[in-house]
């Protein structure tokens, strides 16, 4: 099947020549102005892979990453005037795959782009999760349990989120620390210990037999799937 790039760039040439580049390469194109459409369009229309500035007019492009990466695996490629070491770091760590300096070569622009397409592992990003009567729209960061919306606080939804982005999987209690409330609280268990019973009263979980945040003792938390 023809791949899907979505283009994001605040300068109308840009695009253009993106454009046409791209899809004499046989690919379909779609264009966003700012990183509100860029998300809009990631939701309605899941491309394979997004061609992303970072100096947007409303959301740093960095920040556009980061909300992606909320919910969606897909490839992220950088097109960027920011060349420091920093700047690329700061992109790659909030989720990018690729970052590519402008001035670029189109040939090399066209070898990344096959290179992202093929080398991505197959799957879904699956942003609604359910198990049981919990339901997560991680587009919507929309949380509801038998149809009635929770209203979670940021840490909430990002533990809540953490553990269904790993479900099947133990997530240590590091691991969610230093996610949640960064390196230096790495070893303050008792913050998490709090924040997971602040979800398990919102989402009507019991504590002895909990069906959406399973304690693993001694080790970290699992996220209880089918409700169990």
């Amino acid at each position: 099947m023809t791949a899907r790039i979505l283009v994001v760039d605040d300068e109308a040439q840009i695009r253009k020549f993106l454009r046409i580049s791209l899809e004499a390469a046989g690919y379909v194109i779609d264009e966003a102005r700012t990183g509100s459409e860029a998300l809009e369009l990631c939701n309605a229309t899941a491309p394979d892979l997004v061609v992303l500035d970072l100096g947007l007019p409303d959301i740093d492009g960095v920040e556009v990453i980061a909300r992606l990466r909320e919910w969606s695996r897909m490839p992220i490629l950088v097109l960027s005037v920011r060349s420091l070491e920093a700047q690329k770091v700061t992109a790659l760590d909030a989720g990018a795959n690729d970052y590519l300096t402008k001035p670029f070569g189109i040939s090399e622009l066209m070898a990344r782009c096959r290179v992202l397409l093929r080398d991505q592992p197959a799957g879904d990003d699956e942003p609604i999760i359910r198990s049981g009567a919990l339901t997560i729209d991680r587009r919507s960061r929309r949380v509801s349990v038998d149809d009635e919306v929770v209203h979670l606080s940021p840490k909430e939804y990002a533990l809540l989120n953490l553990l269904a982005e790993h479900r099947g999987r133990i997530v240590t209690h590091q691991h969610l620390l230093r996610a949640i409330w960064g390196e230096s609280h790495v070893d303050d268990t008792h913050y998490l210990r709090v924040l997971v019973g602040h979800l398990r009263q919102k989402l009507a979980d019991d504590p002895a037999h909990p069906r959406y945040v399973v304690t693993e003792q001694g080790v970290g938390y699992r996220f209880g799937e089918n409700g169990a």
